[in-house]
This record gives structure tokens, C-alpha cells and sequence, in this order.
């Protein structure tokens, strides 16, 4: 969620230690930062000093993206704060 916009949903299917595997949903809210998700995805090489890698996450952490679980008794974790998202086309990866 991005305040009260859908961006999608995730439907959690497997893990991959140290990551939560599940496919990604886009909602009405993808449309504006699904480009900013992309370049997350596509970002590859290295990176000693983390620079490319921070140019590429601030705009994403800059969104104050909140993950609403379906089971209102958890709590909603603040993206790119209490968990890291990756979103690659339709799969996305959860770490928290």
C-alpha cells in the first residue's frame, strides 16, 4: 500500500532462505513506481561502494510503502525500513 493506493498484492508460494518467495499482483497503484522496482531488478555488477545500489533504493524507500498482511492481527512493515522487497515482473522477494 502506498497511503490508502493498492499497488498489488503478493501471494507468498515458497522460500528461499533468507527470502520469502511469492507472486506479485500489480494493483491500481503500480502504474506510477513499477519503473522504480524495475531498475531495482535490473540492477546488476558490482558495486564496492553501494552508490548504484543506494541511487536505485532511495527513490523506492522515499515511497513509504507499507506491506498490510491479510491477517489483520500482524503487524504492517514499513518497506525498506523493517523489510527489504524485490520486485522482478510477476515474482517478488521478501526479506525481513
Amino acid at each position: 500500500m502506498r497511503g490508502d493506493i493498492l499497488v498489488g498484492e503478493l501471494h507468498e508460494y515458497g522460500i528461499d532462505q533468507p527470502s520469502f518467495l511469492a507472486h506479485f499482483s500489480p494493483g491500481p497503484g503500480w502504474d506510477g513506481i513499477g519503473s522504480l522496482f524495475e531498475a531495482w531488478a535490473s540492477l546488476s555488477g558490482p558495486d564496492p561502494d553501494g552508490a548504484c545500489t543506494l541511487a536505485v533504493l532511495m527513490p523506492l524507500r522515499d515511497l513509504d510503502l507499507v506491506l498490510v498482511p491479510a491477517d489483520s492481527e500482524q503487524t504492517p512493515l514499513e518497506v525498506f525500513k523493517n523489510c527489504s522487497l524485490r520486485i522482478d515482473g510477476r515474482e517478488a522477494r521478501l526479506r525481513y
